[in-house]
């Protein structure tokens, strides 16, 4: 039976640095109050050496890590990918059972919140799911709306995704429009200065510089090494500063690291992984962001910072209009490149709005929790269709 009195113990699940980001702020939050525990499960690249060991920075900000699950294979392609997310799966109920926790929260699209998403609903613990029913590309948007039919509670960053969620059948009191609890801390202003940033990444002030993310798309794994190398000659044409931080663990990462080093150029510094503030300084400091991350869709516009936005991999998001669409061809990313930085694209971009919340969304989660009671209606769902 559960004990309306004692504190609610949240489980959370962190795999990748982009998740990271959602999950802080809301720890963050717990820390201030007696109504709330927590404990994190930590995997995937966060505790990889390849992809910068990240896990010690969630160390720095004194996080209660209840377990660290390497489940992460060598290779990085569909088959060890795969894998890897089926260790994760069979490791999680052993530590679901021995920390047991109120909550299970999950952030995003990736392939380890959706194992924990599995077991969750398996072992009736309420799944929390962060950012649902927004769409996105590749084989995270399937994840995401998979996700939503497992978990019990969806905290949505706008109005457009919480309609979607709905009219994927689940029932109104599941549905919370929250915001997307990333945006909290940059609203808050925790992050370098540009004077900062332009010291410690060497940044020359008043030249254009450009900050390089891109990831792979699993679906068009086979054309990851020629898609990077697209981006990079046309980042290298350009002859800008370029700050590049690496992709992330998903299948086709090997070898787009592979053309990240071949085409790299004296102008271009390049970096495994680096902490929240200083990628948030990067953001406000840069001329422009160019590759396929979610911040050139999420965080971006707080900063009014004009976006190159390459391929499909965010196919189908809510972009501002700061973001400038673009497909996988140097001599089409490079013209991108020059139109976001001209004064007429600066102009437009500066009028661009946060489309996913106001920074108050980890108290507003945390609030919703600590009022949830947990009995068959919250577990057992129902369609309404």
């Amino acid at each position: 039976m559960f004990d309306s009195k004692k504190s609610k113990k949240i489980l959370i699940i962190a795999g990748s640095r982009g998740e990271y980001g959602y999950i802080r702020p809301i720890i963050r939050e717990i820390k201030k109050t007696k109504d709330f525990d927590y404990e994190m499960v930590v995997c995937n690249m966060h505790v990889l050496d390849t992809f910068g060991s990240s896990i010690e920075e969630i160390k720095k900000d004194d996080v209660k890590i209840g377990a660290v699950v390497h489940n992460t294979l060598d290779g990085y392609n569909r088959l060890t990918m795969t894998k890897s997310l089926g260790i994760f799966m069979m490791e999680l109920p052993a530590i679901i059972e021995r920390i047991k926790p109120d909550f299970i929260l999950i952030a995003g699209d990736r392939g380890e919140q959706f194992m924990a998403a599995i077991v969750g609903a398996h072992m009736y613990i309420p799944v929390v799911h962060i950012q649902a029913g927004e769409l996105s590309g590749n084989i995270d948007g399937a994840v995401r709306h998979a996700i939503t039919k497992l978990a019990h509670i969806h905290l949505c960053s706008n109005e457009d995704a919480a309609q979607r969620v709905g009219k994927m059948g689940e029932e109104t009191f599941r549905i919370f429009n929250v915001g997307a609890p990333q945006l909290d801390e940059l609203v808050a202003g925790e992050m370098l200065s540009e004077k900062e940033v332009r010291e410690k990444y060497g940044i020359k002030k008043n030249k254009p510089s450009i900050l390089l993310v891109q990831h792979s798309v699993t679906e068009e794994f086979d054309q990851a090494e020629k898609q990077m190398a697209e981006t990079m000659k046309a980042v290298a044409e350009t002859g800008y500063q370029t700050i590049i931080v690496l992709n992330n663990s998903d299948a086709g990462s090997k070898i787009m690291r592979k053309a990240v080093f071949k085409y790299r150029t004296p102008k271009m510094k390049i970096f495994e992984n680096m902490p929240r503030a200083d990628y948030a300084g990067l953001m406000k400091a840069a001329f422009v962001l160019v590759g396929n991350s979610s911040s050139g869709i999420i965080e971006a516009p707080l900063f009014k910072l004009p976006v190159v936005n390459i391929g499909n991999r965010q196919m189908g998001r809510m972009r501002g209009v700061n973001v400038i669409n673009v497909s996988h061809n140097s001599a089409k990313i490079r013209l991108a490149i020059q139109k976001a930085i001209s004064p007429k694209f600066k102009k437009q971009a500066a009028k661009a709005v946060s489309l996913y919340g106001d920074g108050k969304s980890a108290k507003r989660i945390l609030d919703i929790l600590a009022k949830l009671k947990i009995d068959n209606k919250l577990l057992v769902k129902q369609l309404t269709y």
